[in-house]
């Protein structure tokens, strides 16, 4: 009998020997787990930091933007420096094909930095091309658009060309029912 009583300590002892080796395992893996979600929950902290630094730059470079279209809208001399026209325009639709760029850029603008859906920017771009002078600034800039290729901007003027052959096309003079807004994507 007293072999079977030392065989069984020792089994025992190995069983409770065995038990804190995975009880330690458990408490090591739960302290590595809670460092990861730590570190987990910084990168997103740092991510949304980012994101909201990359916001504020775009409405900066927005701000400056209308900044300098302003002082060319109301001095004739500056606005000769933006007139990359293909052909000659007036000073007065210098101004307008100006006015017409802000316009156009600030709801670029509030699309990227996340103000509009892809679909909500289609829709005010579908009513603010409803204006001739507009339609006018947006092809005689074309060749200035030819050159943006393979940016989220030429990917937006392609969607704007597309709806604007769209409505050439329409049998229809109701424009909010030509074409379909793109899907955010």
């Amino acid at each position: 009998m007293g072999t079977k009583s030392v065989g069984l300590r020792r089994f025992q002892s190995a069983t409770a020997a065995g038990l804190g080796i995975v009880a330690g395992a458990i408490v090591a893996v739960a302290a590595q787990r809670n460092a990861l979600d730590t570190v987990n929950r910084r990168l997103e902290q740092l991510e949304e930091q980012a994101n909201n630094q990359q916001r504020a730059n775009l409405a900066m470079q927005q701000r400056q933007h209308w900044e300098l279209l302003s002082k060319a809208i109301d001095d004739p001399e500056l606005a000769e420096v933006l007139d990359l026209y293909e052909a000659p325009v007036s000073e007065q639709r210098r101004r307008q094909y100006l006015f017409a760029n802000a316009l156009y850029t600030n709801l670029l603008c509030y699309h990227r930095i996340g103000n509009f859906t892809l679909d909500e920017f289609f829709k005010h771009a579908r009513a603010m091309f409803q204006n001739p002078i507009v339609r006018d600034y947006w092809e005689i800039t074309r060749h200035n658009r030819d050159s943006l290729k393979g940016t989220e901007e030429a990917r937006l003027g392609r969607l704007i060309d597309d709806y604007l052959l769209q409505l050439d096309e329409a049998d229809t003079d109701e424009w909010w029912v030509v074409g379909s807004p793109p899907t955010d994507s």
